[in-house]
Parts: C-alpha cells; sequence; structure tokens
C-alpha cells in the first residue's frame, strides 16, 4: 500500500529514534530528546525545508539558533544538503544586538545548570555540565558564532568547537592562546569523561606550531 512523503519520513524518523535509543547489555547509541524539536511536542517529527526555514527565521529562539552552530549534515540527498547549510549560514550570518544575545545565552545556560549542573549520582563533579565543563566552553563559542558571524562568515563554516576556536583565532577575535587553552581543556575534559569507570588515567599534551595533540595513557 503506497503512503504519502510526509507519513514515510515520519515512520523512518520513528524507527530510527527507536534503532539509536533501544536500550542493550552495553547501554543505547544516543540518548535523543524530541521535546527539542522546533514547536517541542507539538511540532511535527519531520518537516520540509520550507517549513523548517520559517521556523527558524520567524519562530526561533536563540537556544535553537545556538543548536544550528552545532548541526551538520550527516547523510541524504545533495540538494536538500545545499540548501539546508545556505539556511543555516543565512541564520548564523544575522545581525544580533550583543548585549540581548548575551542575556539570553546566559539565562538558557542557568537554567541548563540549575537542572542538568548537579554532581554525578556517585557524587563527583560533572564534567560536561559542571562550572567550566565542556558545556560552558560550548556556550561561550556559540555565543561568539551568533554575535560575530555576519562581520566574519568564515566562523559558520564549521559546526565543532576545536575547528570554530581555530576560526576566532584566525580572525582576530580570540588570543591563539586562549584558543589553544580552551581547545585543550575541552579534549581533556572530553577524554577524561569517556575514561571515567576505567581506572586511573593522565593526559600528556604536545604543542606543535598551530595544533595540539592530547593523549591519554590509561
Amino acid at each position: 500500500r503506497s503512503i504519502d512523503n510526509s507519513t514515510f519520513f515520519v515512520r523512518l524518523g520513528q524507527r530510527i529514534i527507536h534503532i539509536l535509543t533501544t536500550m542493550t547489555r552495553s547501554g543505547a547509541a544516543y540518548e535523543i530528546d524530541m521535546r527539542l524539536r522546533p514547536s517541542g511536542n507539538s511540532g511535527m517529527l519531520v518537516s520540509s525545508i520550507a517549513g523548517f526555514a520559517k521556523y527558524q527565521r520567524e519562530s526561533a529562539w536563540t537556544w535553537e539558533h545556538q543548536a544550528l552552530v552545532r548541526a551538520r549534515v550527516v547523510a541524504g540527498d545533495r540538494q536538500l544538503t545545499e540548501a539546508f547549510n545556505a539556511l543555516r549560514q543565512e541564520i548564523l550570518c544575522r545581525s544580533r544586538d550583543k548585549a540581548s544575545l548575551a542575556v539570553d545565552v546566559q539565562e538558557m545556560r542557568e537554567k541548563m545548570r540549575t537542572h542538568l549542573g548537579r554532581a554525578t549520582k556517585d557524587g563527583k563533579f560533572s564534567l560536561k555540565q559542571g562550572a567550566g565543563g565542556i558545556v560552558d566552553i560550548e556556550f561561550m563559542v556559540q555565543f561568539a558564532v551568533l554575535a560575530w558571524s555576519h562581520q566574519y562568515p568564515t566562523l559558520a563554516r564549521w559546526s565543532d568547537t576545536i575547528r570554530i576556536l581555530e576560526s576566532l583565532a584566525q580572525n582576530g577575535l580570540f588570543t591563539e592562546q586562549q584558543s589553544a587553552e580552551l581547545s585543550i581543556r575541552g579534549t581533556q575534559i572530553t577524554i577524561a569523561k569517556s575514561c571515567r569507570g576505567s581506572g586511573r588515567f593522565t593526559v600528556a599534551r604536545t604543542q606543535g606550531k598551530s595544533r595540539h595533540t592530547v593523549a591519554a595513557v590509561i
């Protein structure tokens, strides 16, 4: 029995979510919160590129534009990919009032810290959500992209924190030292987070001309 495109892709999305979140003996592959989609629980699971563009241009909150900084296409139609990338560039490169943007970003970070920044169940500091952790670095970088991309469009090229930090230094918005230290800090925290429960570890750092290598020794 034939079905329309909308129904097909909704069912496909549901199937993908089910596969990624199924709990196995090794745990789930990903934690997916579909409440964070456009319009929340009342929004469609799958939208057209035109509908997504309208939402981003007219209704999206600042935190949703922050999420767009991290967004990237991983698979799919070439024309759709190009349309999404063009829309992403357009939205991120909008001129924004920096003072209002700072308030929005800070308020969202405080909300997250209130709900997610608690110590872990065993009483340890949360490497991801704790003060000075991964999310604080990501929020700093996302603010920078939203604040300055209209002047420096290359900031919106990448979706990963490390290369955005490099772009900020290349454009003179961060010093090379600031960019390098934040990159190293974020990488060390990520390694520490992945090594928890695996025993003791140390972090070794070597610094080249513009690249930094961080290695975990278990």
